[in-house]
């Protein structure tokens, strides 16, 4: 069985101790290399996105096309509506397909299965972390 880990919010980069009421500058290069996206999550990232919004999207266009060919030839008499409304739900399946591209990339060294849908949930967990720690570090600078 493997170790289970503990899921880590998105940029868990610890904030600066405060001394004296003041805290340090912490150097941008050290906080942006915290915060980075690692390469191998971000390619997966990036190929999951162009995946889960491109098919929708060229399906999209393709209900354009084809609603034209099918209305110039003769075919059929689809009704303008129709083609708006299904290559509306298209792009509308491609938008989704963005957040399902980021979601589902697992953050850790393997790559995960095909789909990645067991990795949406904990992902969701590390969001919500984050948001979570940004909140109450925001709510103590005051």
């Amino acid at each position: 069985m493997a170790p289970k880990r503990d899921p880590k919010p998105f940029g868990s980069a610890q904030p600066p101790k405060a001394s004296g009421g003041r805290s340090k500058p912490q150097p941008r290069a050290t906080a942006t290399r915290q915060r980075a996206i690692p390469d191998a999550v971000a390619n997966r990232m990036a190929r999951r996105i162009a995946i889960a919004t491109g098919i929708p999207t060229v399906m999209g266009m393709g209900v354009f096309i084809g609603s034209y060919l099918v209305v110039s030839r003769g075919l059929l008499d689809i009704p303008t509506g129709i083609t708006l409304v299904a290559s509306g739900g298209c792009f509308l399946l491609g938008l989704l397909g963005l957040s399902y591209g980021v979601l589902s990339s697992s953050w850790e060294d393997g790559a995960g299965t095909l789909l990645g849908a067991e990795q949406i949930g904990v992902n969701i967990g590390r969001l919500r972390q984050s948001v979570r720690a940004m909140r109450e570090g925001s709510g103590n600078n005051g």
